[in-house]
């Protein structure tokens, strides 16, 4: 089933993010490329933004965030309200991430795992779906913590 897909990297997933889009719309999806545009550092809270602003607003129905480590493209991701990324390695923490957090933007680490790795993960997580049931009530408290802090 073909999604929408934003995705965007920093400088150092450049090459990974250029390969991986057009791999995604090779297979059928409909993917908007939000940046960056080359191998000229740049900071990586700013497209983790972009990210999650377009799957916040519905441009997007998943998005795929990369940066050398994907820690820091993934906290920004995070940062957006109703976005809710996960930082995966490996296909099975893909299939987690969207059957108990319902995670819609997956993020990975150019640095730490390859392209083919990469492809896997987005594979499983695009073909995972949310399990729903006891997990619902602590996606609500991730999409709402003003109701659960403190």
């Amino acid at each position: 089933m073909p999604h929408r897909i934003a995705i965007a990297s920093d400088h150092a997933a450049y090459a990974m993010k250029s390969e991986l889009a057009e791999w995604l719309r090779e297979i059928g999806h409909d993917v908007t490329d939000l940046g960056t545009n080359g191998p000229e550092s740049v900071d990586y809270p700013d497209y983790g933004y972009r990210v999650g602003q377009a799957v916040a607003t519905g441009e997007a129905a998943f998005g795929v965030a990369i940066c050398g480590s994907g820690i820091g493209i993934s906290i920004a991701v995070n940062r957006v309200p109703q976005a809710r990324c996960a930082l995966v390695s490996e296909p099975l923490s893909a299939r987690l991430a969207r059957n108990h957090n319902d995670a819609n933007v997956i993020a990975l680490g150019a640095r730490l795992i390859g392209v083919e790795m990469a492809k896997a993960c987005i594979v499983t997580f695009l073909n995972s779906e949310f399990d729903g049931g006891r997990h619902q009530g602590r996606v609500d408290k991730l999409t709402h913590p003003e109701r659960n802090l403190p």
